[in-house]
């Protein structure tokens, strides 16, 4: 069964850093896509970020220049740097996989990124001063 568990939510002042942890279980394949996404308080689900099995990332316009997708395999960890962080960034955070393709990214869509099979459930981070 394929399990992620998000970690590294918590309240932070603007401007501040945090770095998002998401331990994965199972076994991608050789092509596969690992993103986050988020959902502000009211709002619709949103994509963040995504890295694909060839290393390419992308990111929203909203967080691009500020937040970093990266990814351990060796400890099967993905992460999500964030650093100026803004009020408009208060969401719950949540991590999701496609082990058997690259990703899938439309830019200028909500979603952002697509076909994501799993789903983790999810940490809330809180900008605030």
């Amino acid at each position: 069964e394929v399990q992620l568990v998000e970690s590294g939510g918590g309240l932070v002042q603007p401007g501040g850093s945090l770095r998002l942890s998401c331990a994965y279980s199972g076994y991608p394949s050789s092509s596969y896509c690992m993103a986050w996404f988020r959902q502000p308080p009211g709002k619709e689900r949103e994509g963040v970020a995504a890295v694909s099995s060839d290393g390419s990332t992308s990111y929203a316009n909203s967080v691009k220049d500020r937040f970093t997708i990266s990814i351990d395999n060796t400890k099967r960890i993905l992460y999500l740097q964030m650093n100026s962080l803004k009020p408009e960034d208060t969401a719950m955070y949540y991590c999701a996989a496609d082990y058997s393709s690259m990703c899938v990214v439309i830019r200028g869509t909500t979603t952002f990124v697509y076909g994501m099979d799993y789903w983790g459930k999810g940490t809330l981070i809180t900008i605030s001063s």
